[in-house]
């Protein structure tokens, strides 16, 4: 990086340098899509911190906009992602506690704003409604967002104040009992567009498709965005999140198909409960002559809790008495993340140059207690509640104080069509970690360098091919060596502008090395194990005409455990990891003929293969498809009328098993929405 800054300061001929207009990174990485009136996005932040078209970024992307989100009325992140390529939701069945879903055979990392929030399992279930667009990075890149796995991550993007007026408010409601109304507008405050404020919100009661369930949510969001100058944005988020609901359904005997409202849980101990606060702060200023300096921060703080009883354990010698256990969770968490990035950009005769420099803190104080043990077995033939413990044994109780920082570089250098891309990233993580059981105090110090390279060339304006190579790293354990990840990748994209369509193909070998294990003699973690992933991910969203869209993905992936040295394993393939993925969304809209309204028939298939419960490859799940509909009928120009119907014919199979309950795929829901626009 230095020679080329010394370039720009030592060039004495102005003929030979020019420096480009400033590329002002909006804090939001929407740069001018419309996402809440189309599916198609035509820039990201996510493929590298430098705002990019999507059609130039060196890596498959894909991105939910808000008006795909509501045509599929998306209530979960998993729902959001179950039409992407390359990513693989449900396999928990009625669990409800987190997002559960992977990307290319392994957990992803979540992040808001480019800002990280960490592992979805064991974190909190985001409210969608809160977000602009989800963006999807697939394969290894800490040099992007820092420590992460190396299947990829998810950025969620905040809605944030716009420069005009506008607004939606709805109500809805559905199948078992739930009744939801919400609201997001905004408009300027100032004549002169320099303050403008934006509200969201949405209140939802209701409960589940199991007896004793509890679906209830209060979200509220608010923004102000000050424009002082044509070259400067700040903009302030608070949101608040508060979710009421519970675990999921506690299981059912292994090999048993009893109806999903059948509950064997405990109803008297059955809770999940999250509470958030959340102020994010984004800014961008151009400086002028190519250099322009933005930041993004997040203060957070969430409690959350669970509590319930499960199926521990389905008796093989005829008996109807099922084990169950106790399980329960208290945690907090109290999280300040900041990065700030200064980006320069400048031409040296053919040769264009975007150089982006950054630096990121984030410090994290968290506590944790895990509750476990035995609970009174339950007749699954007639099934009678004991009611909740007095107590419950506590097994664990942990502090962890973190602090990380980083430095980070993209250059980015063009050569007519040719695009040349080098990233590296350093991040120090400084953790130290109290067993409050016994006072023990572990610490520990890591220093992750990870390194990204590709190339880009634009065949033609509308098809460009990459080729690239990616790093990531996170640390598993205090007592064990990082895990790192190494991904090659190659593609293909075509956007034409004959309509908005973004059409990719990927090819990629994936590889985690220092998998961690438990050794079952010291039950200690241990470093050993590396597992490959291969894989090819296509992907379409188009909007063919002005009154049909489409959503098409297909992924083959394949697995290889290459060694786990306390297992036995090598040659099986990773759990959860199904070889084929595939889904179809299709959006047509019949004209109003002056009597009738717009008419908006939605039709999608969800297939997933077969995969293992465990490592062993002894437990798996078959392959299934689900069909999903939509209808939506514009009853006057500003107000619509939406059905969305999710797994059309109900159809059930066991996502989760193998360890002595058996969970069932998510069934059938039907819910109506009346939606007024302005």
């Amino acid at each position: 990086m230095a020679p080329t800054i010394a370039f720009a300061q030592e060039a004495d001929d102005p003929a030979t340098v020019t420096v480009l207009p400033t590329l002002v990174v909006n804090v939001s990485g929407v740069g001018t899509d419309d996402d809440r009136n189309s599916i198609v996005a035509t820039t990201t932040t996510s493929g590298g911190k430098i705002a990019a078209p999507l059609l130039d970024t060196p890596a498959s992307v894909s991105v939910i906009t808000a008006k795909e989100v509501q045509q599929r009325d998306a209530q979960t992140t998993e729902e959001v992602l179950q039409y992407t390529a390359g990513v693989s939701t449900d396999f928990y069945g009625s669990d409800d506690r987190f997002d559960f879903f992977k990307i290319r055979g392994f957990d992803a990392y979540t992040y808001r704003d480019g800002l990280v929030i960490g592992a979805p399992f064991g974190g909190v279930r985001e409210e969608p409604y809160a977000f602009e667009r989800i963006e999807v990075l697939k394969g290894a890149n800490s040099t992007t967002f820092g420590v992460s796995d190396p299947g990829g991550a998810v950025n969620y993007v905040t809605k944030t104040p716009k420069n005009e007026k506008f607004g939606e408010a709805y109500i809805s409601g559905g199948a078992f009992g739930t009744a939801e109304i919400g609201a997001d507008f905004g408009d300027n405050i100032t004549v002169d567009e320099t303050l403008s404020y934006r509200l969201t919100g949405k209140v939802r009661v209701g409960n589940g498709e199991y007896d004793y369930s509890r679906d209830e949510t209060q979200f509220v969001m608010g923004g102000l965005t000050w424009r002082p100058t044509d070259a400067t944005t700040l903009t302030v988020v608070y949101d608040h999140l508060s979710k009421e609901g519970v675990p999921g359904s506690g299981g059912h005997p292994v090999g048993s198909d009893f109806d999903r409202d059948v509950f064997f849980g405990e109803p008297d101990y059955n809770f999940r409960g999250v509470d958030r606060d959340t102020l994010s702060v984004m800014l961008s200023h151009d400086v002028g002559y190519g250099l322009s300096f933005s930041s993004n921060a997040r203060y957070s703080n969430t409690a959350s809790d669970f509590g319930y009883a499960y199926i521990s354990a389905t008796p093989t010698d005829g008996s109807t008495l099922a084990s169950r256990a106790f399980f329960g969770n208290e945690s907090t968490r109290e999280n300040f993340v900041i990065d700030g990035r200064v980006q320069y950009e400048a031409s040296w005769g053919m040769v264009d140059s975007t150089t982006l420099v950054g630096l990121e803190h984030n410090s994290s104080y968290a506590t944790n207690k895990t509750y476990w043990g035995p609970a009174p077995s339950i007749d699954w033939l007639n099934p009678v509640y004991t009611g909740a413990p007095g107590s419950v044994p506590l097994i664990g109780s942990t502090t962890n104080d973190q602090k990380t920082n980083a430095a980070y570089v993209q250059q980015d250098l063009t050569f007519d069509r040719l695009t040349a891309t080098i990233g590296l990233r350093n991040d120090w993580m400084d953790v130290d970690q109290t067993d409050n059981l016994t006072g023990a105090l572990t610490a520990a110090e890591f220093s992750e360098f990870t390194k990204r390279g590709a190339l880009t060339y634009k065949l033609t304006d509308e098809l460009a091919a990459y080729v690239s190579y990616a790093e990531s790293a996170v640390p598993a354990s205090l007592s064990v060596e990082p895990e790192r990840g190494e991904q090659w990748e190659a593609g293909i994209k075509y956007q034409p502008d004959a309509f908005p369509a973004l059409f990719s193909a990927a090819v990629y070998d994936l590889t985690k090395s220092n998998m961690t294990r438990t050794n079952p003699a010291t039950l200690m973690q241990e470093t050993i194990g590396e597992v490959r992933v291969r894989g090819i991910d296509l992907e379409a969203k188009a909007e063919v005409m002005e009154n049909l869209s489409l959503t098409v993905a297909y992924s083959y992936m394949l697995s290889d455990i290459v060694e786990n040295g306390t297992g036995g394993n090598e040659g099986n393939e990773l759990s959860f990891v199904p070889n084929h993925i595939a889904s179809l969304w299709v959006d047509y809209t019949l004209p109003s003929n002056g009597v009738i309204g717009d008419m908006t028939f939605g039709l999608g298939a969800r297939y997933s293969g077969s995969y293992f419960f465990n490592d062993t490859n002894t437990q798996s799940a078959g392959s299934s498809i689900v069909f999903d509909a939509a209808f939506n009928y514009k009853v006057q120009d500003n107000t619509t009328l939406q059905l969305n119907v999710s797994n059309i014919f109900d159809e059930k199979h066991v996502a989760y098993g193998g360890f002595g309950a058996d969970f069932y795929n998510p069934g059938r829901t039907v819910t109506a929405t009346l939606r007024q626009t302005w």
